[in-house]
C-alpha cells in the first residue's frame, strides 16, 4: 500500500517540475526597437501553452527646440529661426542709422551775392560841367564803369577800386586819378536812409589846391553810386575828411 503512494507522489512531483519548467522556460529575449504590434508565441514543450512575453518599444517624443531671441543692437539684423522643411524667411536690409538734426541754425549770410560793374568817378579838368557834375576849380565829375564783377556789399569794391588805381591818367580817356599816391584803405562803410558814411585809414597826397575838392568829389560820389544814396560823408582816421584835407 505504501509503493503506490509514493509512485503517485513521484509522479505528482514529476509533472509539478514539467509545469514549472514550461512556465519559466528558457530567459525571454531582450527588448527590441522594433515597433512592430507583438505576436504570441506558442510553447510545446509540456502540456500547456504559455505566450512568452513580448517588450515593445514605448513612444518616443521629440523636444521641440526652442529659440531665445537674442537682443540685437540699432542697425543690425538677426536671422529668424526656422524649422526643419520651412522656407528661410527673407532678411530685411539694413536700417541706416538715426542721422542727427543740426542743433545750431546756420549763420545769415548777409546781402545776396551779385555779379556786375562797379562806378567809380575820375575828373575831367577844365569840363566846366559839361560832361558831369560841376566841382572845385571848373571841373567835371565823370562816372566810369568797370567790367562786371562779383560782390554782395557794392561799396567796399567800388571805394577800394578808385583807392587801388595808381595811375594819375585813366587810359586815353583824358580824365585824371588825383588819389593816385595817396595811401588810403576802405576800412567800412554804413547806410543810413538816404546818406551813406564811409570810413577810411591812411594819408592823402595830392598835388595842390584844386585837387582838395577832386579829391573828396571822386570819393563821395563813388560811394553815393555804389549805395544809391544822395549824400555822403568820409571819415579818414576817425575824422571828418573837411578837417582832414583842411591841412594841406
Amino acid at each position: 500500500m505504501t509503493r503506490p503512494r509514493l509512485s503517485a507522489l513521484s509522479v505528482l512531483g514529476l509533472s509539478g517540475l514539467m509545469v514549472l519548467t514550461a512556465c519559466f522556460g528558457p530567459p525571454a529575449p531582450g527588448p527590441t526597437t522594433s515597433s512592430a504590434a507583438p505576436g504570441p508565441t506558442a510553447s510545446s514543450a509540456g502540456p500547456s501553452t504559455t505566450a512568452t512575453p513580448t517588450m515593445t518599444t514605448a513612444p518616443t517624443m521629440t523636444a521641440t527646440p526652442t529659440m531665445t531671441a537674442t537682443p540685437t543692437t540699432p542697425g543690425t539684423t538677426s536671422a529668424a529661426p526656422t524649422t526643419p522643411g520651412a522656407a528661410p524667411p527673407s532678411s530685411a536690409p539694413a536700417s541706416p542709422p538715426p542721422t542727427q538734426e543740426p542743433t545750431q541754425e546756420p549763420a545769415p549770410t548777409g546781402l545776396p551775392e551779385q555779379v556786375g560793374p562797379l562806378t567809380v568817378y575820375y575828373v575831367a579838368v577844365g569840363d566846366n560841367g559839361v560832361s558831369g557834375p560841376k566841382i572845385g576849380c571848373g571841373d567835371s565829375l565823370v562816372a566810369t564803369t568797370t567790367a562786371p564783377v562779383r560782390f554782395t556789399d557794392q561799396v567796399g569794391p567800388s571805394v577800394g577800386t578808385l583807392l587801388a588805381n595808381k595811375s594819375r591818367h585813366v587810359g586815353l580817356s583824358g580824365l585824371i586819378n588825383v588819389l593816385y599816391q595817396s595811401t588810403l584803405t576802405y576800412l567800412g562803410g554804413e547806410l543810413n536812409g538816404s546818406t551813406i558814411t564811409i570810413w577810411l585809414s591812411g594819408q592823402f597826397m595830392l598835388a595842390g589846391v584844386c585837387d582838395i575838392p577832386r579829391a573828396k568829389a571822386q570819393l563821395e560820389y563813388t560811394a553815393m553810386a555804389a549805395s544809391g544814396a544822395t549824400s555822403a560823408q568820409v571819415f579818414v582816421n576817425g575824422r571828418p575828411i573837411d578837417e582832414v584835407l583842411s591841412l594841406k
